[in-house]
């Protein structure tokens, strides 16, 4: 097969990766910091609500199971689809590319609707099983009826921004999220601060910023003259052939995003069983720090996967074999600069959650070295899981979005604290300053562990997966 190229315009078949790279990555990374912090801002409006702020909060926090149920749906169709969208158009596809792109709108406004029904529905009987009290329901149901009714915004922003990224217009794609970011923190000033809303105010500001950059997303995919691909009417009929390749492929992000709850409750259940409330209180400053390394990374591997993906549906095979190999290249120095500050400094990430004089503070120090240990390798694993996406590697990559969180980690949270004697959990705490609980020290552990293997395995199949493609394709031309 002779792969002719019909692309000699784009700059993603064309600019120098290292330029594409820049281009595409930075982009991509301030918006997952912004989204990060907007967050953030968004949790401190709310806790400062006179009277009911404390309660409130972990009121709202119980929700989050359902909203990161959303947000993987939407990762469900964008994550799958866009990939494939970019594969066709380095194919100089478009029309397909277009079907892809519409028939994933199309899916997007019907999950949409079954999500809205479904959790206005059952959401109390949710919010329960997800922790909710007595006295923190009415709050968790008060947020969750209003952003549930907003669900169709958020799955058009999560779903069909990538569509936007895999084109090449990260810039674009950026601005979406802060367009929703900078209305949602003026309308929870606004809406809390100004009209006393309270915990309706705060799902308000979030729906109707959704709504703003749902709109700014589909103004661009319909009517921009920028896009190289619309939503176009003609492509509205959904086709089996169009959708199961997407979401095959898309089931990869959307384990990764729905197990994340799943994970904090293994965590905390078995922590505050060996531990207590300074453990639990422990792994939220934890896996908050994890989490700032995690987004990083992520958006240096999905600012790679437009440029992977176009030349792979190209044929620039060495293109594609210099983007990952830079994109791994950059993400494991990230991930190993952070390693050694978290070694080293461990109490300047700590501090930015407890001061010196608080009791968490020591204890948190300790936790971070341990849960951290691995975390050097992880830039690999990231960027190898992400490049298997761009490259339409469905069953792989769904092998290793299970392998990480569900093979290994949470059952060894559970397995170490039983299966390593008291006698070797204390001989191997001798290397750290202070000891914390035998028990809780082995539930630390299992997260470099699962880390350490899941990356090897990763980076192994990558090795073999990425030859196999290139012996292909030399064999094709």
């Amino acid at each position: 097969m002779e792969y002719i190229d019909n692309n000699k315009s784009n700059p993603l078949a064309n600019d120098s990766i290292v330029k594409l790279l820049f281009k595409m990555v930075v982009p991509a990374v301030i918006a997952q910091i912004v989204n990060l912090f907007y967050n953030i801002v968004d949790r401190m409006f709310i806790s400062s609500i006179p009277d009911i702020g404390t309660i409130a909060l972990t009121g709202v926090g119980v929700t989050f199971p359902i909203i990161t149920l959303i947000s993987a749906f939407a990762s469900l169709i964008g994550m799958g689809g866009s990939p494939r969208a970019a594969i066709k158009m380095g194919q100089n596809d478009y029309d397909e590319a277009e079907e892809i792109l519409t028939n994933s709108f199309i899916s997007l406004v019907g999950i949409s609707v079954v999500l809205t029904i479904f959790f206005l529905i059952f959401n109390e009987k949710l919010l329960l099983m997800f922790g909710a009290s007595e006295q923190t329901l009415p709050y968790s149901k008060e947020y969750i009826n209003i952003y549930v009714i907003g669900t169709i915004f958020v799955q058009i922003v999560l779903g069909l921004n990538p569509f936007i990224n895999c084109q090449g217009f990260a810039n674009i794609g950026m601005k979406t999220v802060l367009i929703g970011a900078v209305l949602n923190i003026a309308f929870d000033f606004l809406f809390i601060k100004i009209f006393n809303m309270g915990v309706r105010g705060a799902s308000l500001a979030t729906v109707i910023s959704q709504a703003v950059s749902a709109m700014w997303v589909l103004i661009f995919l319909i009517k921009s003259k920028k896009t190289k691909i619309r939503i176009k009417r003609k492509y509205f009929k959904l086709k089996k052939s169009v959708m199961i390749p997407v979401i095959i492929l898309g089931i990869s992000p959307f384990i990764m995003q729905s197990t994340e709850s799943l994970l904090n409750i293994a965590f905390n259940s078995s922590l505050k069983k060996y531990g207590g409330d300074i453990a639990v209180g422990t792994m939220t400053i934890l896996a908050t720090i994890m989490q700032c390394v995690s987004l990083i990374v992520i958006g240096i591997g999905q600012g790679s996967q437009p440029i992977i993906s176009f030349n792979y549906g190209a044929g620039k095979i060495d293109r594609v074999k210099k983007t990952y190999k830079l994109t791994i290249s950059i993400s494991l120095l990230f991930t190993f600069i952070m390693w050694i500050l978290c070694i080293i400094k461990p109490g300047i990430f700590i501090g930015i959650f407890a001061t010196e004089d608080n009791p968490i503070m020591d204890y948190a120090k300790v936790s971070l070295i341990i849960y951290m240990f691995a975390v050097f390798i992880m830039g690999a694993q990231f960027a190898c899981q992400q490049a298997f996406v761009a490259l339409g590697q469905a069953k792989i990559s769904l092998f290793l979005a299970l392998l990480r969180k569900i093979i290994l980690l949470i059952p060894l949270i559970y397995i170490l604290p039983i299966a390593i004697p008291d006698n070797v959990l204390t001989s191997m705490q001798q290397i750290f300053p202070i000891s914390l609980e035998n028990k809780v020290f082995a539930v630390f552990l299992a997260e470099p562990i699962s880390d350490f293997i899941s990356a090897i395995i990763t980076i192994i199949l990558f090795i073999i997966i990425t030859k196999k493609i290139n012996k292909n394709f030399k064999e094709k031309i």
